[in-house]
Formats: structure tokens, sequence, C-alpha cells
């Protein structure tokens, strides 16, 4: 159990039958009245976001996740097949659990997947990751004072708004939370 006074970013709670991380909080200490804590609080696996206001003695169970490593093996149609690297077990994953977890991670590549209580319902790629680009329109000279862009499509399928210099075949690094390109391999 934790106390809603020692909230902290990132912290997973269990409240309404349902999991929520942690995502802002805030100790109000109004005038008159009683303290309490701001929140916002992330549904782990809808996704939703609600704000909820706590007192600070309020106690809520702390959920349990597990993220276990797992290599991503294959996807026929609409699962998704992932390997425990330490004993060999292998789980499919359908689409909903997965989202766009996938898009810039290829066969074979590491993942964390994410459980509570044995139910999956997430699944995390690397920070970053190195991809070719299979298709790109050429770099034209021109007005490039603004850092102009264009799309590329790398090798799992997703496109990426890469700058003019970059051409087909390079491969690039980008961040998957975000989908950006940061820099050439």
């Amino acid at each position: 159990m934790i106390s809603a006074g020692d909230f902290r970013n990132g912290i997973t709670i269990e409240l309404d039958n349902n999991i929520f991380q942690i995502i802002e909080f805030q100790h109000v200490k109004p005038g008159k009245g009683a303290a309490f804590v701001r929140t916002k609080l992330k549904n782990i696996k809808s996704g939703g976001v609600v704000e909820r206001t706590f007192r600070p003695t309020e106690k809520c169970p702390q959920a349990r996740i597990d993220r276990n490593d797992m290599q991503y093996l294959y996807s026929d149609g609409d699962l998704y097949h992932f390997m425990n690297m330490e004993n060999y077990e292998q789980i499919a994953l359908n689409q909903e659990s997965i989202g766009d977890a996938l898009k810039f991670v290829k066969e074979n590549d590491m993942v964390k997947v994410c459980s509570h209580n044995g139910n999956v319902f997430a699944v995390e790629p690397p920070l970053f990751v190195e991809l070719e680009i299979t298709d790109t329109e050429p770099g034209f000279k021109g007005d490039t004072a603004t850092g102009a862009t264009k799309p590329a499509v790398v090798e799992t399928g997703a496109t990426v708004y890469v700058p003019l210099f970059v051409e087909q075949g390079d491969v690039i690094k980008i961040d998957t939370r975000t989908g950006d390109y940061l820099s050439r391999a």
C-alpha cells in the first residue's frame, strides 16, 4: 500500500479494478481547508488519462508490473510471436495488446513485454533503433534554410521524416517514442 502523500511520477497503482500509472502529481495546500494531492493518471490497459484528487492519507495498493525481455520472432496475420530468451517459452499476442509498438521493430529484435498478474497489456520497443531506408525521393537543392524534410519508408514499412541529404539505402537512427529521425548510423 502506498499513501497519496508518497505519490511520484511513474508509480503504478491499482484503483477501481484498473491499473494506473501516475503521470503528474501535485501536492496542494490551500489557505483554507485540508491539503490534497491532485494527480493525472494513465490507465495502463486502455491508455486513457483521468484526473483525480486524493487526501494525503488515502492509501492505494501498488501494482507490480513485470517487464520481461523477449525476442520478437515473427507475425502471422493478426498474431505476433515472442520468445523468452531465458527459458525459450513462446507467447503469441494479438494486435489489440500491441498497438503501434512494433512500428520500428524488426524480426529478432529484443523488446520488453509488460504484464500484470500474468496478463500482458503492452510491448515496449527499444528506445532507439537503427533501420535502413528502403524508399525515399532524391533530395533537391533549394530553400533549405528552414531545415526541410522529406518522407522516407524504413525497412519495417513505417514512414519517417528525414533531412534532404538522406538517401535510399542509408541506415538511420530513430527515437521510437516520438518516431523522429536522430542521425545517420
